[in-house]
């Protein structure tokens, strides 16, 4: 990928990532949020949504913001991730990662958000 930089917005509100057993059904109350992500595996069923939605007794992690790449972006691109999560990595910013068909969401916690978008625009990204 080289020096590629990329562009990244900020998406909107604040986000839960949830853990739920493997063998529930998707919730209803989980199609929420500026992203939603549901993803199954034999151990669990992972749900990325607006955090506002997400019901009291739920195991979840709050407080996370979405920085999406601006998309999209070809399967053959390589590096497009560590150029991102590297320098995050350096600052002591731990990621979350949610990958779509276009594109790749960098979830951070919302107390550091200020400081993972400054990061990335010295590493010569750009911010919306």
């Amino acid at each position: 990928m080289g020096q590629r930089r990329l562009t990244i917005t900020t998406l909107p509100g604040r986000l839960a990532v949830c853990g739920l057993d493997p063998g529930e059904q998707v919730p209803a109350w989980a199609a929420s949020g500026s992203l939603v992500s549901v993803t199954r595996t034999a151990e669990e069923l992972s749900v990325v949504c607006g955090e506002d939605v997400v019901p009291d007794g739920v195991k979840s992690e709050k407080g996370w913001r979405c920085l999406r790449i601006r998309g999209p972006l070809a399967f053959s691109e390589t590096g497009v991730l560590s150029s991102l999560s590297a320098p995050l990595a350096r600052a002591g910013i731990s990621i979350f990662v949610v990958s779509t068909y276009d594109t790749d969401n960098i979830l951070v916690k919302e107390e550091l958000l200020g400081t993972a978008q400054a990061v990335l625009v010295s590493e010569g990204h750009t911010i919306e």
